[in-house]
């Protein structure tokens, strides 16, 4: 799927080796907020290596004593990684289980903790990634695209992960937009969320393939930094266009659903027409239910930093919910992923 989309910075022609182990891929969790200390919910942080996230949900719900789906997370972390996750488990008057019967040399349980909310998906600031690439081909141009990457972004396109192991998650979505009936509810939302983001990547790369990443158009839907809010401005402004620069607003691209499309005039044509090939996705989503959002065209990774020793790589930085790490590393080299028994799993950036 990403090979086809245009590169914000040239393909890379450096080439290395991602998550070669569990500990090349450390993502640490920030839900932004300290659990206030009471409640219906148990908050409970763990460290898990080489563990999927829903099996370690079973656990912990077979620990504690509830259904299966008494136990949340707010995003899926790759199992081919060490990750600090949280879990939320609803458990209203009952005493404190021991969750220490599921430690073991892949599973820690760092804190827990009572909170008043349901710890729902996405109910996160974001996530901290340090990642080790190795065996790179050479180091020729990485120093000048890391700089790049720090200072210009990416773009903020979904990861392979989002549309399962050969695209099978986009099939599906085809084949219920076709009629098939989907009951499993889980599922259905996989498929819808896999079709959406095919069509956000479609527009981004279109952007970008015409040399606007950077560049207003009039009508452009903005968001703004911090708040999330988003406008429209009918007209180019030198105030719209510093506010850009400055980054106090970003650029945004339509994920598909009913409703009109939040840009304008020029803006709103060229969507329309980066998307006009793809009449019954759009079609599929509205009848599905979903509504017209926007997210950030591209994708700025925060307090990047990085280490360049002999063939290897070292990467950190932080991004916000919903971004994926490896759209990042997929600009810096040409990566590939360790072979792990042919096994396909979701991303840490959800």
């Amino acid at each position: 799927m990403l090979e086809q989309l245009t590169y914000l910075h040239g393909q890379p022609a450096v080439t290395g080796v991602l998550k070669a182990a569990p500990s090349d891929f450390v993502v640490i969790e920030d839900l932004g907020f300290e659990p206030c200390g009471e409640g219906e919910h148990i908050f409970v942080r763990v460290r898990k290596t080489g563990e999927n996230t829903a099996w370690v949900a079973g656990l912990l719900a077979d620990a504690a004593g509830v259904n299966r789906n008494a136990v949340t997370w707010a995003g899926l972390k790759d199992r081919h990684a060490v990750t600090e996750q949280w879990f939320g488990i609803h458990l209203p008057g009952k005493a404190e289980p021991d969750l220490s019967v599921i430690e073991s040399d892949s599973i820690q349980i760092l804190e827990a903790k009572r909170h008043n909310r349901k710890l729902r998906t996405g109910y996160l600031k974001g996530n901290r990634f340090t990642l080790r690439l190795t065996g790179l081909s050479g180091s020729e141009g990485l120093e000048a695209r890391l700089q790049a990457v720090a200072e210009q972004g990416v773009p903020n396109y979904y990861g392979e992960q989002r549309f399962g192991r050969g695209g099978n998650n986009l099939e599906a979505a085809k084949a219920m937009f076709g009629g098939k009936r989907i009951k499993d509810r889980n599922k259905r939302s996989l498929y819808l969320s896999a079709a959406r983001s095919m069509l956000f990547n479609t527009a981004v790369t279109a952007r970008i393939e015409q040399g606007l990443a950077h560049t207003l158009l009039a009508g452009d839907c903005l968001m703004l930094k911090g708040s999330h809010s988003i406008f429209s401005e009918p007209e180019v402004t030198p105030e719209l266009a510093a506010r850009l620069a400055s980054g106090d607003v970003q650029l945004t691209a339509p994920l598909w659903g009913r409703g009109r499309l939040a840009s304008q005039h020029e803006a709103a044509a060229f969507e329309e027409a980066a998307l006009s090939e793809l009449a019954e996705w759009r079609e599929g989503l509205e009848k599905a239910g979903m509504d017209q959002e926007r997210r950030p065209l591209l994708l700025r990774p925060e307090a990047m930093s990085w280490q360049l020793e002999g063939d290897t790589l070292t990467l950190a930085f932080f991004l916000p919910a919903g971004a994926f790490a490896t759209s990042v590393v997929r600009e810096l080299i040409d990566a590939r992923e360790a072979d792990h028994h042919g096994e396909a799993h979701a991303h840490s950036g959800e």
